[in-house]
């Protein structure tokens, strides 16, 4: 069994779920919905034999917003 970490964020009316250990994405039109499509997507993208060799471990992470001048 493998985990992965993923964020889940709303653009326009549709939410967006992003894998951060492989570049794998999908979305949905309720959060829930997007991560249930996000683990399906992950789970054919591991059944490739060579999964790991994208694969990045990821440990504690953290999630933040920031201004800039721009």
């Amino acid at each position: 069994m493998k985990s992965f970490k993923y964020v889940v964020y709303q653009e326009d009316k549709y939410f967006v779920s992003q894998c951060l250990n492989v570049d794998v994405s999908s979305f949905g039109e309720t959060a829930q919905a997007a991560i249930d499509n996000l683990k399906e997507a992950v789970e054919l993208y591991f059944e490739d034999e060579n999964f790991d060799q994208f694969y990045i471990p990821i440990g504690e992470m953290f999630i933040g917003e920031a201004q800039i001048n721009a």
